[in-house]
């Protein structure tokens, strides 16, 4: 049977049964959402290319243990995030001759630009929270994202961002409550425009 005429499972399966040529097209299949990620998350189109094939080989050497319980839409994503984050945290670990002093004294590498939160899948999370959290500024947004949606520990997204964890966890919070006024704002600003648009 023609490799065009299988559906998505099917391919998926000859894939996992050694088919390279069905391996090829699945992969090819998941190419641009994987760059997407990976462009989002380095920062650059190099930064990202190369990631893009290490994601895909990590794909293509882990795809035997793909079992279904996610859309493999999806579990393409994770291992796309997993694969910049393992990268950042490489190049959080190069030496620096530059240090910052967090406020108990101790030294910490710089932050970066890169926002290592842009990778995440989106479009797992509630529209409503997404614009919330577009509100909310960087530091505590980010800091939240990582804890509640990548689900990170303390000590990770401390060597992550580059902050100790007692700041981190000052951050989460601060952030959850911001976040929590910005969805209290949302919804009064739709029963306004609601009531608004009633007396027009």
């Amino acid at each position: 049977m023609a490799h065009e005429l299988l559906s998505d499972s099917q391919l998926l399966q000859r894939a996992q049964q050694g088919d390279r040529d069905a391996l090829s097209t699945v992969l090819g299949e998941q190419y641009q959402r994987v760059f997407a990620v990976c462009l989002r998350m380095m920062g650059s189109r190099t930064a990202a290319e190369d990631q893009t094939q290490e994601a895909l080989l990590r794909i293509a050497r882990g795809l035997s243990s793909f079992e279904g319980k996610s859309a493999f839409g999806t579990w393409c994503h994770r291992v796309a995030t997993t694969t910049c984050l393992d990268e950042l945290r490489r190049q959080r670990r190069r030496p620096t001759t530059t240090t910052l002093t967090n406020t108990d004294g101790t030294d910490v590498e710089p932050v970066d630009d890169v926002d290592i939160t842009t990778g995440i899948e989106w479009s797992d999370v509630r529209a409503d929270i997404r614009e919330a959290l577009d509100a909310v500024p960087v530091e505590f947004a980010r800091a939240v994202v990582l804890r509640d949606v990548l689900e990170l520990e303390y000590q990770e997204i401390a060597d992550l961002t580059g902050v100790a964890t007692g700041t981190v966890k000052s951050r989460i919070s601060r952030g959850r409550a911001l976040l929590a006024e910005q969805l209290r704002g949302n919804r009064n600003d739709d029963v306004e425009r609601l009531t608004n648009g009633d007396n027009e």
